[in-house]
Order: structure tokens, then sequence, then C-alpha cells
């Protein structure tokens, strides 16, 4: 009952900004934020759960708005819409949280890119810092807490553990404290996700310097509570968990039940794992003939039972869908159902619908919501109240005339019907930019007959605008291959400032990619989608793709 109690107060707190439809989902944007929304302040843990400063009972319902770790070094999307406005849709879908990327390369740039000055007037001369400083401004004028999320050391890839040969544990250690102490004052912030998906040679309590991530976390955690001791230490998993089992990248957390994080101040870490569907990687688990039903099981031996068995809280910091097959909905249906049992606390991936394994919770026009996965999510989403319409006063009884005289039947006058106050639209300016392509699927070039291609690749436009465009590719192998090249004339093209599931290169005109990591070996009949963003004067609306197997 608590927790039911804590979730409506929170929801009472929070007033719609848009037009609502069937509850969750809504029709159109604004771009002002809720008059009474408001952030729970600092929070601690208490067994698994989180609780605020009074005790009660918190859920964070987090998304994920990427950009800042990549090269732009800004949230993704503010070419097309305001700053204002998607935190208005993340508001009003339900979330209460923000978990914001950022790289440490981005945190000492002195400028961000694909800005929009036209539809985020201010922002675009804006150095990343500050301009972190304003996402997390205005993210408290839409009633949402922020999480800093350490994502990479620099914009060009995941790392396997929290150091590189270019970023130092130092350095990753004094930009952390850098940011507690700037934020010191500041409940906005609630708490630190310490780095993403630590995987590879990454160990728990191994005892080695250089790969022991409870040993990191325990050193990181610890300088940062001496900055700020009201933030939460989010500590995410392992991939190779001590007993020979592996995981997602960051998603294992076997081992802390005999090895968890002490810091010095106490009740302050939350454990986050990562989860993904089978067409994020075809993890062993989906091909057992009891699926969906084992994967309770799974996640109680992993990271669940931290929360089944009041051990700590548990943050489930990624998880994402595109939600195109059976599997996947399968999957994300019993996510949801187990989230919502054990009050667990998450961070879904992505707004951005330009994250290539999931997509995202809005169209590629940044403000179309993909409903279907809303009302997938609608269980353990925070509920939106709308505003209340005014009650029409009851007219007072007319006293009954005396018995000695009959008068005549005066008609007893009704009120006025009060009008219920609509909310004015604010009309979002458009940006002036490049119009998108049609989204028109370019084949790769037939092969000479008598001949079957080992890959094939479609081209998808995504956005574009005048400094740039960005893209995605489908990829199909007719049989395995070790991996596969993709090539095509990009004219007015500058550079490659971001991709994923590939690794690509610009010379002349012509950008080429390999596929990498999860998406580099293909099976036999596997498609997988990628993707890049360009710098660019002009994005190819359907270019000639030359394809070619490893």
């Amino acid at each position: 009952m608590r927790e039911r109690w804590s979730r409506l107060s929170r929801a009472r707190m929070r007033v719609a900004a848009v037009a609502a439809v069937a509850g969750l989902l809504f029709a159109g944007a604004v771009t002002a934020p809720p008059a009474s929304a408001a952030v729970p302040g600092w929070l601690s843990t208490s067994g698994s759960t989180i609780v605020t400063s009074t005790g009660a009972p918190y859920t964070i319902e987090a998304v994920a708005w990427f950009g800042m770790e990549t090269s732009n070094c800004a949230p993704h999307g503010l070419w097309s819409i305001s700053l204002d406005e998607g935190l208005t849709s993340i508001a009003a879908m339900g979330f209460t949280t923000l978990r914001l990327p950022f790289s440490n390369e981005c945190l000492a740039a002195q400028q961000s890119t694909s800005i929009n000055a036209a539809v985020n007037p201010g922002l675009a001369g804006l150095t990343p810092l500050r301009l972190l400083d304003t996402v997390i401004a205005r993210a408290k004028a839409h009633g949402l807490s922020v999480i800093l999320d350490r994502h990479r050391p620099d914009s060009g890839a995941q790392s396997q553990l929290w150091y590189t040969s270019q970023y130092s544990e130092k350095r990753w250690i004094d930009d952390w404290t850098m940011l507690a102490g700037r934020y010191k004052d500041d409940p906005t912030v609630i708490g630190v996700d310490l780095h993403n998906e630590p995987h590879g040679p990454a160990c728990w309590n191994c005892g080695d310097p250089a790969r022991d991530w409870r040993a990191a976390a325990t050193r990181a955690g610890n300088a940062v509570l001496a900055v700020n001791p009201r933030l939460l230490i989010i500590v995410e998993g392992v991939e190779q968990q001590n007993d020979g089992t592996s995981t997602w990248w960051g998603g294992g957390l076997k081992d802390v039940r005999s090895a968890p994080v002490t810091l010095s101040v106490k009740n302050r870490v939350v454990y986050s794992p990562h989860d993904y569907p089978v067409s994020v990687y075809a993890q062993k688990w989906f091909s057992d003939p009891r699926y969906p039903a084992n994967l309770a099981a799974l996640w109680d031996a992993n990271w669940g039972y931290l929360a089944k068995e009041n051990i700590a809280p548990v943050l489930l910091g990624e998880f994402g869908t595109k939600l195109e097959t059976a599997s996947d909905r399968a999957w994300l249906a019993a996510l949801v159902d187990y989230i919502a049992q054990r009050k667990i606390s998450y961070a879904y991936w992505s707004f951005n619908p330009n994250s290539g394994d999931t997509g995202g919770l809005v169209a590629d026009d940044w403000r179309t919501l993909q409903t279907a996965k809303l009302t997938a999510l609608k269980p353990i989403l925070t509920p939106v109240p709308q505003p209340t319409p005014p009650v029409t006063p009851k007219p007072t009884a007319t006293p009954k005339p005396t018995a000695t005289a009959t008068p005549t039947a005066t008609a007893t006058p009704k009120p006025t019907a009060t009008a219920t106050p609509k909310p004015t639209a604010t009309a979002t300016p458009k940006p002036t930019a490049t119009p998108k392509p049609t989204a028109t699927a370019t084949p790769t070039p037939k092969p000479p007959a008598g001949s079957a291609p080992a890959v094939t690749a479609t081209w998808i436009p995504q956005s574009a605008w005048g400094e740039g465009y960005v893209s995605e590719l489908t990829v199909t192998a007719a049989n395995a291959v070790a991996g596969w090249t993709v090539s095509w004339e990009s004219p007015g093209a500058t550079a490659v400032t971001n991709a994923w599931g590939m690794t690509c290169a610009l010379r002349s005109s012509t950008v080429t990619c390999r596929g990498e990591g999860w998406a580099g070996a293909l099976a036999s009949g596997q498609t997988v989608r990628v993707g890049l963003q360009m710098a660019a004067t002009a994005a190819p609306a359907a270019p000639r793709l030359s394809v070619t197997a490893n």
C-alpha cells in the first residue's frame, strides 16, 4: 500500500502539458513545462527499496535521451525539435527521470554540433558542459529527475573497461568528482551511473586491479560521495560471471551476493543490469523450448535476486526493442510483468528513434509517438493526471409558496454553464532544414545472372538538416558470413560523426562501412539494422550501395 500511495502522490504533483488520449497516449506537442511539476529530492536505499527523505518508497521510471556521448556532444534530435518539446513529450509519456549519457571527451569539448539554432535559440553556442547544465535545469522545470550516465570515455565506441589508453582511471574519477561538485546543491541530479556496460575482460571481485570492476566502482563511488554524500551510486554488472556464465554487457550481477560494493556512505548503492531481446543478440536462452517462461528464473539468477531477497535496489538500466517480432513482444511483456511485480526501477532505451538496434519511443520526426511500445510499457509508467474540468454549480432550491395563494409559476433560472477551458496549443517552430528525403528503399545492385549475393543491404533515410544526416541500413546475409562491407557515394560529406553496428570511413566522397560487434558476423538468413550520422551539406536520397561479404 505504501508503494501505491507513493506512485499516486507523485502523479498528483505532475500536471499534463499535452492533450491526452486514453490516459497515457497523447496527440500533438507543446513546449511549456507543467506548472506544478516537482522532483522527489535526494534519495537513499533501504534494503531493496529506494526511498525519499521521508522514507516513502520511490520507483525510478526513466528513459534515456542519448547524444551527449557522441561526437555531437548534444542530445540527438535537436536538429528537429526543441529541448523543451522533447522533455514535454517524455514527461507526458509518464516517465519521471531522464538517463543522460555523456562521454569524458564531451565534458572537455568546446562546442557541440547539430543543434538547430532556429528551434533551440541560445543552445548552439554553448559548450557541452554548459549545455549539460541547461538540460538538467529544463528537466527540473518539467518535473524530471536526472541520472548522469558515463556512457563512454570518448565518442568513438563503448569501452570494455572504465579506462582506456587515452582516458585514465584518474581522469574518469576526476570528471565524476567535478560533476558531483557542480550539481552538489541540485537534487534534480539523483544518481550517477559510473560506467556503462563493463564487458570483455571486466571481472567482479577477481583481485586484478586492471580488470576488477567491483574494486574500481568502490574507488569511484567513494570519491563521488566524498563530494556529495546524497547521490545514488549506480553500479552495472559485468558480461562474464565467476561461475563461467555470460550475459549482456553490464548485465551480470550474480557475484554481488558474495562480494557486494561497500561504500563509505551507507545506503547509496543501486545495482543496474541491462537486458535485451533476441533481435539485438541471439543469446542461448532465446532458443530454449520453454521461452519466454524461462526468463524470470534467468533474471532471478543474474540480478533479480537482489530485489527478491531484499538485498539491494535494482535499476534495470537499459532495455528496449523495435517490437517488430513475436519473440520481442513476448520478451517485453515478460520483462514488464517482472518489473511491475517486483517494483523494480528502470531506464528504457531509448527516447531517440535513431537507436540502431531498438528504435525509440518516437518516430523519425521526433514527435510521433510509438504507441505500441508505450502501450506495452503502460503497466510500469506513472499515469499522468489530466486537468479536471470545473464543476458546474447546482441551483439553489426554490422555496415553496405559502398555501394561501397560488402564485403564477416562475421558472427557476438555470446557471450559465461554465465552459471547460481548453489548453492553447503552442506552435513549435519548425527549423529551416534540408527536407527529409523520401524513405525509398535502395536495393543492393543485382549480381550477374546465375549467382546469388551473399549479403544485401537496403538504405533507410532517417533525418537530414543543413549540416548533416542520419541514415540506417538493413543488412541481410543469404548465407553465414564472417563479416561484410558496404559503400556508397555521399557528395558533400565531410566526416563520419557517429556509427552503430559498424565502423565507417570517408575518403573523398565515398563512405565505406564494415560491420562490427553484434552486427559483424551474420548467420544464414540473419538481418541486422545498423546506422550512422554524417557531417554533410546534403544527404543522398537513394545512393547505389556496393556490398561485399568478407
